[in-house]
This record gives structure tokens, C-alpha cells and sequence, in this order.
């Protein structure tokens, strides 16, 4: 590989010192809330949703398999990074697109936009993949996609623990469950419920619902895709197992 082309790397330690900041006193009232509104809901209704959540997760991981671009094996580090930048910048204007026209559309074609979203985002986690040289035919890459995007759409306190596994993910991926079924789908789709629902619901709304819909799946592909690539920075550029103290604020 180059040298590590020295924006990369810069933009890398800033991202990872914020994947590490306590939780803020906001973070933590939210939290308390959601935990609190989720509680209300009848157990069948978590089990119904999480059962939702992880077969369509699973069928984009294992459709996608088939579909996506080989490993990018030899390339100059500043050729993977366009190339990412691109992918990211298309997914993120198609998913802008779909959000508009969802949004406009009224309260079920709102509620469509869910499913659409979260093919694009896991979609996109294949092409990244595939530019940075890995292969996702390999089953722990494919539950390091969806690491990041746990990473990228979760709480600043679920975020703190994920990032120590991406970290150390050489040695986190031999403890890794042998079926993807023992994945704990559960506290993902909890997560990353919590995490949109302002937005999407808002998107419902008549009149805003488009541009409503438009702006948020821009930045939750934009968040998604800098995530993304920060994860892959991080194995990349980073010894193995080398996470930065804590940030004080």
C-alpha cells in the first residue's frame, strides 16, 4: 500500500475521538427516554419488528453477495479513496431522490421509504468494502458491515462499545458467532430505530414530507459513507488494537 495519504489520516483521528466521547448529558436523557418508550411497547410488538428488521438486513447481505464488484485488490491508496468519495456521492444523491418522492407521496408511500433506505445504505457498505480490497463472500466481513452500521446509527453509549470491537477487530472476529442469527438483532434494530425516528416520522408529515425525506436520507447515506470509510482508514492505517484515550469533553 502508499504511504497514507496524510488527509486521510488526519480526518481518521478525528473520527475516531469522537466514536469515543462520553456521553453527553443530552445523550444521556435521550437514552433514559427511548429506553423508557420502548419498554411501553408490548414484547410481541419488539419481537415483530426485530424479526422485520433482520430479514431484510439478511436478505440484502446475502442478495447483495451475488451482486456486488470484486475486491479491489491493487490500487494506489488515493485511487480507493475517489473511488469510495463516488460511490458515496451516488448513493447519497439516489437516496436523497427516493426520499423526496417517498415524502411527497404521502403516508404509504413514506412508510416504503424505510425498506428502500436501508437497501441503499447496506448496498453502499458492499461497494465500500469491495474498494478498500475486502471480500465479502468472507462471512466476518459481512458482519463488519453491519458493525458500521451500528456504528454510524446508534447511541453515543452503543457507540462507545462498538468501536472498541471495530478497533480491535483482528482478534474481536475470532469470538464472533458462527451463525448469523445469533447476532443481537434485538439491540440493532432498537438502536437504529431510535436513531431515525424523529426524521422519518417527520417525513410522513404532508406538505414537508419531501423535503423532509430528501434531506435526511442525504445525511444518513453522507454519515453512513464517512463511517464507512473511517472503519476501513482505521484497519488500514491503524496498528491493530491501537485505540486513542477517551476524549475528555
Amino acid at each position: 500500500m502508499d504511504s497514507p495519504d496524510q488527509q486521510a489520516l488526519t480526518e481518521l483521528r478525528a473520527w475516531q475521538q469522537r466514536m469515543q466521547k462520553s456521553p453527553s448529558l443530552l445523550n444521556r436523557f435521550t437514552r433514559r427516554v427511548q429506553l423508557r418508550l420502548n419498554a411501553l411497547l408490548p414484547e410481541r410488538v419488539h419481537e415483530a419488528i426485530t424479526t422485520a428488521i433482520r430479514q431484510m438486513v439478511r436478505g440484502v447481505l446475502f442478495g447483495s453477495m451475488h451482486t456486488t464488484r470484486q475486491p479491489l485488490l491493487e490500487a494506489p491508496w488515493a485511487k480507493r479513496e475517489t473511488a469510495v468519495r463516488t460511490r458515496i456521492r451516488y448513493y447519497r444523491n439516489t437516496a436523497s431522490a427516493e426520499g423526496a418522492v417517498t415524502g411527497a407521496g404521502g403516508f404509504l408511500l413514506g412508510l416504503a421509504d424505510f425498506p428502500l433506505l436501508l437497501s441503499l445504505k447496506l448496498k453502499l457498505l458492499f461497494d465500500v468494502a469491495a474498494l478498500y480490497g475486502h471480500d465479502v463472500r468472507d462471512y466476518t466481513e459481512r458482519l463488519y458491515l453491519l458493525h458500521i452500521f451500528q456504528l454510524a446509527f446508534s447511541s453515543q453509549h452503543t457507540r462507545n462499545d462498538v468501536y472498541r470491537r471495530i478497533a480491535d477487530w483482528g482478534a474481536y472476529r475470532h469470538t464472533l458467532p458462527t451463525d448469523v442469527s445469533e447476532f443481537d438483532w434485538r439491540t440493532f434494530q432498537q438502536e437504529y430505530r431510535d436513531y431515525i425516528d424523529l426524521a422519518k416520522l417527520a417525513q410522513l408529515v404532508p406538505v414537508i414530507g419531501a423535503a423532509v425525506g430528501a434531506v435526511a436520507n442525504y445525511r444518513l447515506i453522507e454519515q453512513l459513507g464517512e463511517t464507512a470509510m473511517n472503519c476501513y482508514r482505521l484497519r488500514q492505517l491503524v496498528p491493530a488494537g491501537t485505540i486513542l484515550p477517551p476524549s475528555a469533553s
